[in-house]
């Protein structure tokens, strides 16, 4: 069984960065299609980014330029470098595997093993 860890969450001023880490246990994270999703309050789950088991990698248009989606296959671990960072990141941040590559880019409903999710606050 397939097991997810997110670390790396906190508080942030604007415009400084961030690292989430996501640990994966039970598996082999070069084996799956991995991503991060976010949740704010009152909102709806939506994807930040992905790293595709083929390799393809998407971001969502708000993110783009400013977070970096990358993975250590030797830690077994998904990464999420946040730059740059506003209050419109402020969510809960999850990050997910499905051992299936999908062109249904950043949709959550593809993805099957969830962690438990680390908080990101940005605010001055």
């Amino acid at each position: 069984q397939v097991q997810l860890v997110e670390s790396g969450g906190g508080s942030v001023q604007p415009g400084k960065s961030l690292r989430l880490s996501c640990a994966i246990s039970g598996g082999r994270v070069s084996t799956y299609s991995m991503g991060w999703f976010r949740q704010a309050p009152g909102k709806g789950r939506e994807g930040v980014a992905e790293i595709l088991g083929h390799g393809t990698i998407k971001y969502a248009d708000s993110v783009k330029g400013r977070f970096t989606i990358s993975k250590d296959n030797a830690r077994n671990t998904l990464y999420l470098q946040m730059n740059s960072m506003n209050a419109e990141d402020t969510a809960m941040y999850y990050c997910a595997a499905v051992r299936t590559s999908s062109k249904d880019y950043l949709n959550p409903r593809v993805y099957k093993v969830w962690g438990q999710g680390t908080q990101v606050t940005v605010s001055s």
